[in-house]
């Protein structure tokens, strides 16, 4: 054995902690492998798959490697080939793929067709795409186009209820927005399985399919148990319940499973990962061994020591504590700017002159802040990658709306143009009179033949003839005059909220893409040029996305970022109802997830990490993010007074299991700190108390602790 770790470092340079051989030699039974950021994660996965061939014997077909995505799986591979270049292959895949392959072997044994409708659209099969089954179920149950927003959304609500294992029954107890989604699905699944000759599944369908097919078919199960005598699966706090069940399923006889997970970087709830199994481990398989991967090897001491404090925020998560040997660099920097726009002309400022580019990234929790950043950035000659290149901005009906108002201003003779935004707007124009003024062919204007030729009602005609002049004053104005006009004049903004009111919509979104199209706005003269930019920046962003490797910018939102690691990140946008955001803060599960998606984001800085934040937006006073004033006080801890200012103004949040009474502060207690973590009490004084951390003491005020709710005892 220790030849194996002798031999590797000499061979590839490579030399394990402690805990990372102990994983290396941790092969029989299951084991839950917890690796902070920056741990060497890979490594030691890649370095324990070789000494299961190189020392154990096992031929390296009897081995799964099982991850989340294809990217990972690739990379993984590669690395494989590199350490063990004499080695046959191991088999590296994402569960979708070892589900698909249990699927099409099943389907093949029972002589099932089956069509995919899901990836590349098929020219000769649009009609069984799954989006397009999906926009013709949600027009025939709502009479409406579905939106692509409402496409997302509906697309992840399948996956969600697929990837929970949820019943149809269940469906209903599940939070979606779009109309009648429970009754779309429901006719979806039904329409899946109309044609009796050919099964239609998606990707969710390939997972629970697989794991139904382990269930019922012995032999097709018992042959991948007898295959793969060593699984492993990594990024297993990103893994569903379907997805947990197949593999239970997979490693029953033998027991043989390595899961690798951090479950303080479990983001994707929201399609259906499952972190709580991670805390539950031990009641699935109860013989289980965990070891704990704390060492950071990528980041600063600064950056890794508050990252390490800001995490403890959280309740239901392993007891960890990531440290590091790296030396101190820049302390982390937290500047406040006073208005939005002030934010993306910093960013311009400080990244222009850097040299290596591919070492900078800004990160952002939300796709549409890129727009503006790569409007400033393509303006300022800084070139950048998009991780999440997603031209459904340029695509959305609201940028159609507004550039179809700018339309009607050049000219107001086309009923085409009307028909798309005659209920967005205050002329009232109702169905019936649309398909009136569609009916006349005089190429005159629309408002003149709604006026002339169409029966309207008294209170509309002061409407039109003012609506009428609006078009024709627009026509002449720079573009961010030109929204406002339609915004507020011709009652835009009023028209999304009664479709938020009436289909769902998230206002907050629909008015930042508002805001947006006048930050593009700014400095452009015409309509025409208006116009154009758009035209222009949808192409920029296509071609962003294939500046990977290149001298670039990484434009990344935190989800995407998990895996990264740069030398200097940004973090912008840290405002209250962006992160956290409102939904995340009305659950308690969704405000944890929101501090673990904040602390993939830090965690992906080696030695320079800025959190951006600002105090007005459009007009609108914002506040900064709770998270960042979070990381303000593990830096710069309050003083009594300061904290006894925020207490009588309210701004502490409340925590009800607090330690409120003076007399329950006693020496030998176990107790958690909101900021600094678990502990023990080893000494009290008349007014402060002493608190031994596992890597320090703390000396605290009494008064301050229960005063601000900062402590809580232990069970």
């Amino acid at each position: 054995m220790v030849d194996f770790f002798r031999r590797k470092e000499e061979e590839l340079g490579v030399r394990l902690n402690d805990v990372q051989r102990q994983a290396v030699l941790q092969t029989e039974g299951p084991l839950l492998l917890l690796a902070s950021p920056g741990s060497g994660k890979t490594t030691t996965i890649i370095m324990r798959i070789g000494f299961i061939i190189e020392e154990k014997g096992v031929d390296p077909s009897n081995i799964k490697a099982v991850t989340f995505s294809k990217a990972s799986a690739k990379d993984m591979e590669e690395r494989f080939a590199r350490f063990f270049p004499q080695l046959q292959p191991v088999d590296f895949s994402t569960i979708h793929s070892f589900a698909f392959q249990i699927v099409r072997e099943y389907f093949y044994k029972t002589r099932t067709h089956f069509h995919i409708i899901e990836g590349t659209m098929d020219a000769d099969n649009q009609h069984l795409h799954k989006n397009m089954i999906l926009r013709n179920l949600f027009k025939s149950l709502t009479g409406e186009n579905i939106t692509e927003d409402q496409m997302d959304e509906l697309t992840t609500f399948i996956s969600y209820v697929k990837n929970k294992m949820l019943p149809p029954e269940k469906w209903n107890s599940v939070s979606c927005d779009v109309p009648k989604a429970v009754q779309i699905v429901t006719k979806y699944e039904a329409f899946k399985r109309i044609n009796p000759g050919k099964l239609l599944i998606d990707y969710d369908d390939m997972l629970t399919i697989g794991n139904e097919v382990l269930e019922k078919d012995s032999h097709i199960l018992r042959k991948y148990q007898q295959k793969f005598h060593y699984v492993l699966t990594d990024e297993s706090q990103d893994t569903s319940l379907v997805q947990h069940a197949i593999m239970e399923k997979l490693v029953k006889t033998h027991g043989n499973l390595c899961v690798v997970a951090d479950d303080d970087q479990s983001i994707y709830s929201w399609r259906g990962a499952e972190p709580s199994y991670l805390l539950d481990f031990k009641k699935v398989y109860p013989n289980a061994v965990t070891l704990f991967m704390e060492q950071n090897y990528r980041s600063s001491k600064e950056i890794v020591d508050t990252a390490n404090q800001f995490i403890k925020r959280n309740k239901h998560r392993y007891e960890k504590n990531m440290f590091t040997n790296n030396p101190t660099a820049e302390p982390i920097k937290i500047i406040d700017f006073q208005d939005y726009n002030e934010q993306s002309n910093y960013l311009v400022k400080e990244i222009k002159d850097i040299e290596n580019l591919r070492e900078v990234a800004v990160l952002f929790r939300n796709n549409s802040s890129s727009i503006t950043l790569m409007n400033k950035f393509d303006r300022a000659g800084i070139p950048f990658y998009m991780k999440d290149a997603d031209n459904r901005f340029f695509s959305h009906w609201v940028v159609e709306d507004i550039l179809n108002f700018m339309r009607m201003s050049f000219t107001d003779k086309r009923p085409d143009i009307l028909e798309k935004i005659h209920t967005k707007f205050d002329a009232y124009i109702t169905k019936q009179q649309m398909e009136a003024v569609k009916r006349i062919a005089n190429h005159d204007s629309v408002f003149d033949n709604l006026l002339k030729f169409v029966p309207v009602q008294d209170y509309q005609v002061k409407k039109i003839q003012l609506c009428k002049k609006l078009f024709q004053e627009m026509n002449g104005m720079t573009p961010v005059r030109a929204i406002k006009l339609i915004r507020e004049k011709l009652g835009y903004e009023k028209a999304i909220d009664k479709m938020c009111e009436r289909l769902g919509f998230r206002k907050d979104y629909l008015i930042g893409i508002l805001n947006t199209l006048e930050d593009i706005a700014k400095h452009l003269k015409t309509l025409e040029e208006f116009a154009n930019r758009l035209t222009y920046l949808k192409n920029v962003m296509q071609q962003a996305k294939h500046k990977k490797g290149q001298n670039a910018v990484t434009f990344s939102t935190f989800h995407s970022s998990k895996g990264l690691e740069f030398e200097k990140v940004y973090m912008i946008d840290c405002v209250s109802g962006v992160i956290p955001s409102k939904e995340d803060r009305a659950s308690g599960n969704l405000m944890e997830e929101a501090t673990r998606l904040f602390y993939v984001g830090m965690t992906r800085a080696k030695k320079k990490l800025e959190l951006l934040t600002y105090r007005n937006r459009d007009g609108n006073e914002t506040e900064v993010s709770e998270f960042v004033v979070h990381v303000k006080n593990i830096l710069n801890p309050p003083t009594k007074r300061e904290v006894e200012q925020k207490v009588k103004s309210g701004k502490v949040p409340f925590n009800p299991n607090a330690i409120q009474a003076k007399e329950e502060i006693t020496e030998g207690k176990i107790v958690k700190h909101r900021v600094f973590g678990t502990g023990t009490i080893a000494h009290v004084d008349t007014d402060k108390f002493t608190i031994k951390f596992p890597t320090k003491e703390k000396t605290l005020l009494i008064d301050t602790c229960l005063n601000m709710g900062l402590i809580e005892a232990v069970e």
